[in-house]
């Protein structure tokens, strides 16, 4: 409990009083007559104030959020007296906050509606101890902080606002935003997808004559490639993921981006699976439908990076144990020139077995500070933007994306 302005303003006056009884202007029980005053109704209002019930706060908050997006948070207050309350709820140390703290009028036996907006700034479990609320004494001559309202928990999953915008489009429709070039090779896959007009080039046995028949002109049948494919999607979770850029760390980057991935490959009906190794270790084995993401989004909302320096051999081979079956293995790190030659052992180890895509993150911050040689000439244009995660025969190389196998 704290003494407000007006009490502090009626202690300054009580003592420019107590200034005019030693100059000889007021008599002594003047001032003593005020002090006794003063004194019982701060206590008075003290206790009125103490005994005043604590208002009732309730929280509607998404039980899940995405990191790095702004959501509006509901607070309803409801209080058996009317009375003035400034409140700030207690939300997570360090995420940002519109709208706090705001002082509302509760009215009695009615519920008061407040919102503002924060923005989670990490994954991970969040965790709301509860709402602190500042009351005013009846004759306002003191302040005092309750916490009300019960704690509360929130997981902080990876930035899901992607799938939800790439969920209105086709498969092929998101594939191609996201930067993935589509290429069916005609003659192969067993999967039925569309019938369409004969094409010059096009096999006899694709040829549906039923449909001919009734069009009057050569249909033949158009497949893809069969969906039951695996997908592994392998994240680094050592020092190298650690940095920042954007506002997020390459760990983060690298996960977003694997989940939008994953979603590509349930959305075709392949098994995505996540392993997580360098660092803190999870496993999620591959799987079909679009409830696998929900697995995914669990398993990896509260992994973090740590200061550990990634062995690449001990994590191709915990993978080739884990994994038996021939999979399209994608690995998202950071290499070093130090570490080229233990990377290409452990790629090498997977190699027998899987199909190997190996992306590593090229820092912007290299790029901007990085100056030509004075004695080279070079032309006044844009460098190329860097490559896209795609996958070849080539050996890898640390600054693009490369697959063997």
């Amino acid at each position: 409990m704290r003494p407000s302005l007006a009490l502090l303003l009626l202690l300054a006056a009580w003592s420019a009083l107590g200034a005019l009884v030693l100059s000889g202007h007021a008599p002594m029980i003047a001032w003593w007559s005020a002090g006794a005053g003063l004194a019982l109704l701060a206590l008075v209002d003290a206790l009125w104030l103490r005994r005043r019930p604590t208002p009732g706060v309730e929280r509607q908050l998404p039980e899940a959020l995405p990191v790095g997006h702004r959501r509006q948070v509901e607070l309803r207050i409801v209080a058996a007296r009317g009375q003035r309350v400034e409140v700030f709820d207690l939300h997570p140390e360090g995420w940002p906050v519109e709208g706090l703290p705001q002082r509302v009028r509760v009215m009695p036996g009615k519920a008061t509606l407040l919102r503002y907006r924060l923005t989670a700034a990490a994954r991970g479990l969040a965790e709301f101890p509860g709402t602190q609320l500042r009351l005013r004494s009846p004759l306002r001559l003191w302040t005092q902080s309750r916490i009300a309202g019960t704690p509360q928990q929130v997981r902080v999953y990876p930035d899901f606002a992607p799938l939800a915008r790439l969920a209105l489009l086709s498969a092929e429709q998101a594939s191609r935003l996201v930067g993935a070039h589509v290429r069916r090779r005609r003659g192969e896959g067993t999967d039925f997808q569309q019938m369409r007009e004969y094409r010059v080039g096009d096999s006899l046995r694709r040829i549906d004559w039923k449909a001919t028949a009734r069009a009057r002109k050569l249909v033949s049948r158009e497949y893809w490639e069969e969906r039951n494919q695996q997908l592994l999607l392998v994240v680094d979770t050592g020092r190298r993921m650690l940095a920042s850029e954007g506002g997020l760390s390459h760990f983060d980057h690298a996960l977003n981006a694997a989940l939008v991935v994953a979603w590509l490959g349930l959305r075709r009906g392949d098994a995505v699976g996540l392993m997580a190794g360098g660092g803190p270790a999870r496993w999620v084995p591959p799987k079909r439908g679009m409830g696998a993401l929900d697995a995914l989004l669990r398993a990896s909302y509260d992994l973090q990076p740590e200061a550990v320096a990634t062995d690449y051999l001990a994590l191709a081979a915990e993978l080739a144990r884990r994994q038996p079956r021939r999979a399209l293995v994608m690995l998202a790190t950071n290499v070093r020139d130090e570490d080229s030659e233990e990377l290409l052992a452990a790629v090498h180890l997977l190699q027998r077995r899987h199909l190997v895509c190996v992306a590593s993150l090229r820092e912007q911050v290299l790029d901007a500070t990085w100056t030509p040689p004075r004695s080279a000439t070079w032309t006044r244009r844009s460098p190329p933007a860097p490559p896209r995660t795609t996958c070849s025969s080539a050996p890898p190389r640390m600054t693009r994306c490369a697959s063997m196998g």
